[in-house]
């Protein structure tokens, strides 16, 4: 089984470098191509170094999906290939709809990905989003 790790300078490098010294032993790839799959890393909506962009879970939302395109657009495929999605909300009940609003925002309404959205106690750097998803890599 052979697997490709995916980095891409024109996307938010991965949050392991946020940590620091802790993280060094666990270097982890904003993506990796398997078996003609991409299965990108969590996003934060974050700029390249590493802060929490304004505009609450809505811009938090937008900057993680354009960081996402662009990892994805690194390993050869985008969104419109995307087949699951996983989103972490700190605050389910407050932010579901501004965050859908967005999501809806960059995927097809007749092919939207599958889907999964958790509430969870914390992310990294105190954001209120983190998505991860799965994309199919075109045959070229």
């Amino acid at each position: 089984m052979t697997k490709e790790i995916v980095f891409t300078d024109n996307a938010v490098p991965p949050l392991s470098r946020v940590f620091g010294l802790i993280m060094t032993m666990f270097r982890s790839a904003q993506a990796v191509i398997s078996k003609g799959h991409v299965y990108v890393s969590g996003n934060i909506g974050c700029t390249t170094d590493f802060m929490i962009v304004e505009g609450g879970v809505q811009g938090q939302t937008y900057a993680a999906l354009q960081n996402i395109g662009k990892v994805l657009e690194a390993a050869g495929s985008g969104l419109q290939h995307v087949v699951k999605a996983n989103i972490y909300l700190t605050n389910m009940s407050r932010d579901f709809i501004d965050m859908n609003t967005v999501y809806k925002e960059f995927f097809n309404a007749g092919a939207m990905p599958a889907r999964t959205c958790i509430g969870v106690d914390s992310l990294p750097l105190g954001a209120c989003v983190e998505i991860e998803c799965m994309a199919e890599v075109p045959e070229i």
